[in-house]
């Protein structure tokens, strides 16, 4: 494995008294993207600015290609860092042109300026469009530009701070396919910093994900998504269903039938969580019955309460006529019965997700047999 382009080490940083990161540590190997995902105000923004050199932590180090350029004793200077900056706002220059703006941070001879520059106008498409101002310029381009200007001095790492939340849907996607292939080609260590799972995944070849000034887990995208730390972790990735319960005698029991417990000690609160995706569902037939079997538990009965049709798949939503829970599914394509429909629900085993039921958990959310997170 190729040694480390970037690697923070136990980064420490408060403001006004109140802790911003806690011990933040991470690596990213040249030719990556790592991405720092978490909500508003965990202090992704705070880890880039530390590592871009804008601002100085309290302890902890930063190193770069294995030398270190901020720690208790020195700072390196951002402009002696060899790190680039993809704004949200692309913070283009308005008063020069795009070719003007791309050659902002060359330096060298001319010749290879030149040659520079002609590379990156074609790799971002624009070409022809060099003499334009970035008010002449779609969003999408602008963010290319953004995109080009940063790397056009070959920086060891480039620094994202979400630079695609500007862009709608569509174009967001073709961007940042773009964006990835460009950073593949050139070999740089990339950290990108976003709020949106999907982004995420779609992006990087590892997950940090952050909460309260904390890395609470890391991981690939799929390890992160199917392996989660926490209900938290996973309630941020999708909606989750989560029914509740105690374990007596090793098991779980519940309307869904039994539930092994794993490590958890009898009397420990549990929440069972399963993503709406993963719930079975099955139609009643009125002439045969619905056996239990041990990977999928005890079929429920349940009614529809709603569905809605989202374009790749269908959202239903079920309260079940024993215990009167609400469970949400999602089923590729078009499913839309009728509320009131008679069907049977079933957990799989595989799909299952059991984690301590903390404090916090019951203060965030009704305390009954069974719940369910929108």
């Amino acid at each position: 494995m190729p040694s480390p382009r970037l690697e923070i080490r136990n980064i420490c940083q408060t403001l006004a008294g109140s802790p911003v990161l806690d011990r933040v540590s991470l690596s990213v190997p040249p030719g990556a993207v790592t991405c720092l995902l978490g909500p508003s105000g965990c202090g992704k923004t705070t880890t880039l600015r530390i590592i871009a050199g804008i601002d100085r932590q309290q302890s902890g180090e930063v190193l770069i290609d294995g030398k270190t350029v901020s720690s208790d004793r020195m700072h390196l200077e951002p402009e002696h860092r060899s790190v680039g900056f993809l704004f949200q706002d692309y913070a283009l220059f308005p008063h020069l042109t795009v070719r003007d703006n791309v050659a902002f941070g060359l330096v060298g001879q001319p010749d290879d300026r030149t040659a520079r520059l002609e590379e990156l106008l074609d790799r971002i498409k624009l070409r022809d469009y060099g003499e334009r101002y970035p008010h002449e310029l779609s969003g999408g381009q602008q963010q290319r530009v953004a995109l080009a200007r940063a790397i056009a001095p070959r920086p060891r790492i480039l620094l994202m701070d979400e630079p695609f939340s500007n862009l709608d849907d569509r174009l967001r996607d073709r961007v940042r396919e773009e964006t990835f292939a460009i950073l593949r080609q050139e070999n740089m260590a990339a950290l990108l910093i976003t709020h949106e799972p999907a982004e995420a995944m779609v992006m990087a070849d590892e997950i940090v994900l952050m909460r309260h000034g904390s890395i609470i887990q890391s991981g690939s995208p799929f390890e992160i998504y199917a392996q989660p730390v926490d209900r938290e972790a996973a309630a941020f990735f999708s909606d989750i269903n989560i029914i509740h319960g105690v374990v007596r005698n090793a098991t779980l029991e519940t309307s869904f039938g039994k539930f092994p417990a794993g490590q958890y000690f009898d009397g420990t609160d549990i929440e069972i969580i399963i993503r709406p995706q993963d719930v079975k569902i099955d139609f009643d037939r009125r002439d045969q019955t619905l056996l239990p079997t041990e990977g999928d538990g005890v079929p429920v009965p349940a009614r529809v309460q709603r569905s809605c049709y989202l374009g790749s798949n269908s959202i239903v939503e079920f309260q079940t006529e024993d215990s009167m829970t609400r469970i949400k599914t999602r089923v590729p394509h078009v499913f839309l019965p009728k509320p009131g429909t008679r069907l049977w629900l079933s957990l799989p085993r595989n799909r299952c997700m059991l984690f301590p039921c903390t404090t916090q958990n019951r203060i965030a959310g009704p305390v009954q047999k069974t719940a369910i997170s929108a």
